[in-house]
């Protein structure tokens, strides 16, 4: 169970500006998202993929080399998690999610799950980072299915915020004793 509360998060959602129009924007959104969820992974991965630095990441740690194996693993669960920003509640179940989603990024759960010999952290500079790419990129998903630009417009802010919040939830185990 994650140390943050449902009062952490609303008052999290209060500052990012995230409210009940946001949550039905993003329910349109898991609609039109819905059927292209591999062509985003796709284009996601592509950006990782091209960044040695980044796929380090994902490879063995003795050997360097990328595990295959351990990336279709984690597309998987990527694609999972473009359903659940847009469609599941953001209730204390969503908290526990999301802190173990910080977990397994941190050293303390990190190459646990996939039981993988790779490097010991994703630093949070690279969460944090990750916010625009993740985000800038969607717009064009949502462009695919929307009835207008206002409502493009609503979904991109709804999947914004959603993510800032999340990338909030997962620095949990990063932060100091007493400093998140």
């Amino acid at each position: 169970m994650a140390p943050i509360s449902i009062d952490d998060l609303e008052k999290m959602k209060k500052a990012v500006l995230f409210d009940d129009n946001d949550v039905k924007a993003l329910k349109r959104a898991g609609e039109i998202l819905e059927g292209q969820i591999e062509e985003i992974l796709d284009l996601w991965h592509g950006f990782v993929g091209s960044h040695p630095h980044l796929v380090h990441y994902f490879a063995d740690k003795k050997s360097g080399q990328s595990d295959s194996e351990y990336l279709a693993r984690v597309r998987k669960r990527f694609g999972q998690w473009i359903k659940d920003t847009c469609t599941r509640p953001y209730d204390q179940d969503w908290i526990n999610y999301q802190y173990e989603i910080g977990l397994r990024h941190h050293r303390s759960k990190k190459n646990k799950v996939d039981s993988v010999d790779s490097v010991d952290i994703v630093p949070l500079r690279y969460m944090i980072c990750f916010i625009y790419p993740i985000t800038a990129t969607i717009r064009q998903f949502l462009e695919k299915g929307a009835e207008s630009s206002e409502e493009v417009d609503q979904m991109f802010h709804g999947w914004f915020k959603s993510v800032t919040l999340q990338v909030a939830l997962w620095s949990y185990p990063y932060a100091t004793q007493g400093d998140w």
